[in-house]
């Protein structure tokens, strides 16, 4: 197991603040964080290269590109030993955005999104021919009610 990696407040307020927006200037970041923009662009790289942050993303709403399902999978393996080919299938299917190796009942749990229905249905039948899956179970979305990273600090926090 990775021992806790040498961060300390400050390196917390960034990430926090990034968390919350990938797009703030780091000149912003700075006057929050009571720092120069020459120590948060420092601490990110320290960040980057400790592995800690590996990269920053859009949260895109799939929905208004036209992708209206979206969808979990619970993979059950033929054999456990499987799991890395089954999960290298996987990563060929563009559709399916996470996957998880788990305890429980699933050996791998995954999000799919899908265009439409007709869509997911296709998609369920590449995930099903994948060699080494048993068999899988779907659950359909329906609402998506909380989606946000770890926060670090409260938000009213007047440290931040």
């Amino acid at each position: 197991m990775d021992k806790i990696l040498d961060i300390d407040n400050v390196d917390l307020k960034i990430i926090s603040l990034l968390n919350d927006d990938a797009k703030t200037p780091y000149t912003e970041i700075a006057k929050k964080v009571f720092v120069s923009s020459g120590t948060v662009h420092v601490r990110m790289r320290k960040l980057e290269d400790m592995g800690i942050v590996k990269s920053a993303t859009l949260n895109i709403d799939f929905s208004k590109l036209g992708y209206d399902i979206s969808a979990f999978l619970g993979i059950y393996l033929e054999k456990s030993s499987l799991y890395d080919t089954v999960i290298d299938n996987l990563k060929q299917i563009p559709e399916v955005i996470n996957a998880y190796y788990t305890t429980g009942n699933y050996s791998i749990f995954a999000k799919i999104i899908c265009k439409d229905t007709n869509h997911l249905r296709t998609v369920l039948d590449n995930i099903q021919k994948v060699d080494g899956i048993d068999r899988t179970e779907t659950l359909i979305v329906l609402e998506e009610s909380i989606n946000r990273p770890i926060q670090f600090f409260e938000k009213n926090s007047k440290s931040l």
